[in-house]
């Protein structure tokens, strides 16, 4: 029969404390990020005006915002959706992840304010609203970056799972350029920024199988 030395039963008891500790930490930072999108949509969904006549002409008129508000829903929900995915691969949460997790929380946190100001501002859509409104969206997927760059680096680096489900995530480029291009065109034409980004949340409404082919793998 093995006997454990007092080192060696030290050396466990530490190793199962850092291990319960990294749970809980993912943990906090998955209940904290589902509360704050909780609001953010809560809050969107606040925002929504109620016609002012009782007609269907008058609900008819508001089309324009209910689909900015249902653009902005899936936005949320992709992100969310991404997140989650995510943190199936994460055994490990360092204080920069959850740094960058705040960072990425606050730059979402600015959609229903974008949301509001776009459906407020005539005509439909308005030039600097629409600029601002994908100067968020731009914003947020910056933040994407810092946020799974931390995590793969806190999980094993780039051979780890996360990094090898992340390979060169060209989706996560390409929407950035794609922002960058729409913010440019609305300037000219605010509907077709809002086309572009319908576009990308459409690229994105898809969860990542990449991720999902990892945990099969496992």
């Amino acid at each position: 029969m093995p006997r454990f030395t007092t080192s060696s039963r030290c050396c466990t008891l530490a190793l199962t404390r850092r291990a319960l500790g990294d749970i809980v930490k993912k943990t906090r930072l998955e209940a904290f990020t589902d509360g704050v999108i909780a609001v953010i949509i809560t809050i969107m969904v606040l925002e929504l005006k109620a016609p002012a006549e009782p007609s269907w002409p008058s609900l008819l008129t508001s089309w324009p915002i209910f689909l900015s508000y249902i653009l902005s829903f899936i936005y949320v929900g992709i992100y969310w959706n991404n997140h989650h995915h995510m943190l199936q691969l994460v055994k490990s949460i360092s204080g920069t992840v959850m740094w960058a997790n705040l960072f990425f929380l606050f730059c979402l946190s600015l959609l229903p304010f974008a949301t509001g100001w776009l459906n407020e501002a005539h005509p439909h859509p308005a030039q600097v609203p629409t600029i601002f409104y994908g100067f968020v969206l731009f914003l947020t997927a910056v933040s994407w970056v810092p946020l799974s760059k931390s995590l793969i680096r806190a999980n094993g680096g780039a051979d780890s799972e996360l990094g090898k489900a992340f390979g060169r995530d060209w989706k996560g480029k390409a929407s950035i350029v794609t922002y960058a291009v729409a913010i440019a065109l609305a300037f000219y034409n605010p509907a077709v920024s809002c086309s572009l980004y319908a576009a990308v949340a459409a690229m994105w409404f898809i969860p990542d199988r990449r991720i999902e082919r990892m945990l099969l793998e496992k």
